[in-house]
């Protein structure tokens, strides 16, 4: 009876059910509340074998006031439902999507399946591990959380081992000693447990290195039950564009790529290459070709013979055409570092794939690491495709619903805020020059630090964020800077950014993680009453994101859970955005209508002049992301099948009934096959799928680039990439066949 009543209030409108259901978890309430921890646990524990959605979400709504002394809003407990169907729950910054979270991965748990929740950084995945842990234990759920290196359980017993420690807080709201309360312990350990909390490369490396695994047991990851994606659009769409790869060095690029980093200095634009910075490529000219040929000494480098000078080529010109040092990079101890252009942090450890580190390595002038031979590799889409279901949550998805939908089949639904927003946001002004801008923004900020009201700035790249902190400084306004280059400090800025009288500039403010509190420091209602009467946080953008949703994050730092508060945007003719879409026409009413540099305009035009500047920037990011993904797609059916024939080959091994296998190959068999031998066929099959396997990749990766040549002959890349793609597997599968039916009567002992 209850699921045929449940089946009745989930159909209609998506809110009207999900409030409806919200009734039935609040009925349960204070029946819950007057459980003693025992028998909390106790209804938790028979919950297992029959799971009832009502009875889940409110035992977690309890534990959670009793853990946390946090009790989930009504709007909460709708998110929490919303990711349950495996929806995007839109929740906009400070209306608590963490605690939201618990409740469905809890429900999701209750299988015994293993849920995965993702993060955007290893910070988040300790710290929720151990905040949210305090609930899911009070459950009898064990969780755990894995690190690019490192894999933890918490465990309350092990953090109270020094009493002193008593889960202090620190500014951030977190705590001081996190990784006390975290007991290490291997993946596999990690993974057993019944929530597992982590970054997405850590996920995906994991599944990657599952597949290259020569021994069973050696497997990490027990399948892929349910996955709940926080900031969801950062990591299923802004990250996109950079697939997860292992790889080992190849030793002979390095010297390449600084012969082409020398030849680049000799090449201009536009008369050796043309950048076109709308579709962010680079194309060399045919004076270009020519003197990359002389400086060679070849006399066609697309020639068949060298193909890998092409590469070397392409690479070469798309560092320096397209990469500048303090914004997609910078340089630390004698390394590039890539910076993450969504959140403004550096992603050490990263690089950038297909030769493009290198090259811009070498550029730099600094040593060049081996290019990398590839053994395995996924894109994000791919690998959250696996998922038998997963579902996001971020303060910005509307934006982005489209690709949601067409991609991963995610619905999104925006969740009622708890209280009323009451921020004021301005129209954009736009200036002239950059110069002009940064006068005026330094103009208002002095006025509001003055008065005391907390200032919060935004900016896109390190490169302008250390500009504007150099135009604080000289009119005498304290203020802290956090960009990727400091941003070990940034839970205790961004957490004192509201302190009274604060001026903060950042780089984005994506998967930061940690509230701006009116006040500074959470529980001092005097300074936080007194921050509201100044008119809350101010937010001041000092350029516009070529994404709106980042530019929407932003703004939601101001006006959290009804807070007062109010965001305006500082522009210039000169901003890459503007300067690259739609800037002429702004720039042609300015001089005509006389208007001074220090003058802004402020009107409707200026705004769907910049709204339209960046659809058509999310519109050509969009289509390059489909179009990698359509070509992934060709190489993840090989993968599936090659990683599928693999699993077989060790199992059948470890079974001892690889005998089959063999006779299927065309190789003889003796009369007995023992265990030891039969895992030893196992693994040499194995061995030899991932020797051809690797070949076919890098076959693959040099694929793509010759195959986008060919468009100038008419001939459609993605038609030609499937069809080679597909002879290069069959051909795969026949030097398979044919190196076991060679080797395998040698290992038996049968051969000659």
């Amino acid at each position: 009876m209850l699921f045929k009543k449940l089946a009745r209030l989930f159909s209609g409108n998506p809110l009207k059910r999900y409030e409806s259901a919200r009734a039935l978890v609040s009925g349960l309430e204070k029946e819950i509340a007057a459980c003693s921890g025992e028998e909390l646990r106790a209804r938790s524990d028979k919950l297992r074998a029959n799971p009832s959605l009502p009875e889940a979400f409110a035992l977690a709504r309890e534990a959670a006031r009793r853990a946390l002394g946090q009790r989930a809003f009504d709007v909460q407990i709708i998110g929490g439902m919303v990711l349950h169907d495996g929806k995007v729950a839109e929740m906009l910054t400070g209306e608590g999507k963490t605690l939201a979270a618990v409740m469905p991965v809890y429900l999701n748990a209750l299988a015994g399946k293993g849920v995965h929740v993702v993060t955007v950084n290893d910070y988040l995945a300790k710290r929720d591990t151990v905040w949210m842990g305090q609930v899911y234990d009070m459950l009898g759920c064990t969780v755990s959380c894995i690190t690019n290196d490192e894999a933890f359980r918490y465990d309350a017993a092990y953090g109270a081992a020094d009493a002193s420690h008593d889960k202090e807080r620190d500014v951030t709201g977190g705590f001081k000693v996190v990784e006390e309360f975290l007991r290490p312990v291997g993946r596999k350990e990690a993974y057993a447990a019944d929530i597992t909390y982590g970054t997405n490369h850590a996920f995906g490396f994991d599944y990657l290195r599952d597949n290259l695994v020569m021994n069973l047991s050696d497997r990490v990851q027990r399948g892929h039950h349910y996955a709940v994606i926080d900031e969801v659009d950062s990591i299923l769409i802004d990250e996109a564009r950079t697939p997860l790869i292992i790889s080992a060095p190849d030793a002979k690029s390095s010297n390449y790529y600084r012969t082409f980093a020398r030849i680049m200095k000799k090449l201009d634009a536009p008369a050796d290459y043309e950048v076109d910075e709308k579709k962010q490529s680079v194309n060399i000219t045919e004076a270009g070709i020519e003197k990359v040929e002389h400086a060679l000494g070849v006399k066609n480098i697309f020639a068949p013979e060298h193909t890998e000078l092409v590469h070397y080529l392409n690479e070469s010109l798309r560092a320096k055409g397209l990469f500048r040092r303090d914004k997609e990079y910078v340089v630390r101890e004698g390394k590039v570092i890539i910076v993450d252009q969504f959140t403004g942090r550096l992603l050490a450890g990263r690089r950038y794939s297909g030769g493009l580190h290198q090259a811009i390595e070498a550029r730099e002038g600094v040593s060049v690491e081996e290019e990398n031979k590839t053994y395995a590799e996924i894109s994000i889409q791919n690998y959250f495709r696996y998922y038998e279901k997963i579902a996001g949550m971020t303060g910005t998805a509307q934006t982005s619903a489209e690709e949601f939908a067409s991609v991963y089949n995610l619905e999104v639904i925006s969740i009622p805020l708890n209280k009323n927003m009451v921020r004021h946001d301005l129209s954009d002004l736009i200036y002239k020059a950059r110069d002009a801008k940064y006068r005026a923004v330094v103009e208002d900020v002095k006025r509001r630090h003055e008065a005391g009201q907390p200032v919060l700035l935004g900016t896109t790249s390190i490169e302008h964020n250390e500009e504007l902190s150099r135009y604080l400084a000289k009119a005498g306004i304290p203020h802290e800077v956090l960009n990727a280059k400091n941003n070990e400090r940034e839970g205790a800025i961004i957490a004192q950014a509201g302190a009274r009288g604060a001026v903060t500039v950042a780089t984005n403010m994506a998967g930061r993680g940690v509230d701006i509190v009116l006040g500074g420091n959470p529980g001092s209602e005097a300074e936080h009453e007194k921050v509201k009467e100044l008119g809350g946080l101010c937010v001041l953008g000092t350029e516009r994101h070529e994404a709106r949703r980042i530019d929407n994050q932003l703004r939601g730092r101001s006006g959290r859970q009804g807070d007062p508060g109010v965001s305006q945007f500082f522009l210039s003719l000169e901003d890459d955005l503007m300067r690259i879409f739609g800037g002429e026409r702004l720039s042609a009413m300015m001089q005509a209508l006389h208007i001074p540099e220090d003058m802004p305009i402020e009107s409707a035009l200026v705004t769907r002049a910049v709204n339209h500047a960046q659809r058509r920037v999310e519109g050509i990011h969009l289509d390059m992301r489909k179009h990698l993904l359509e070509f992934d797609d060709v190489l993840n059916r090989q993968r599936n099948a090659v990683y599928a024939e693999r699993l077989r080959y060790l199992e059948a091994g470890e079974a001892d009934t690889i005998t089959p296998i063999v006779e299927e190959l065309g190789a003889s068999v003796p009369a007995v096959v023992t265990k030891e031998l039969s895992v030893r066929i196992g693994q040499h099959l194995v061995r030899v799928l991932d020797f051809l396997w690797m070949e076919h990749l890098e076959t693959l990766h040099d694929l793509r680039e010759s195959v986008n040549i060919r468009a100038y002959a008419q001939h459609e890349p993605l038609v030609e990439y499937r069809r080679e793609a597909y002879l290069g597997y069959q051909a795969l599968r026949e030097r398979f066949k044919d190196i076991a039916q060679k080797t395998l009567p040698k290992l038996f002992g049968t051969g000659a």
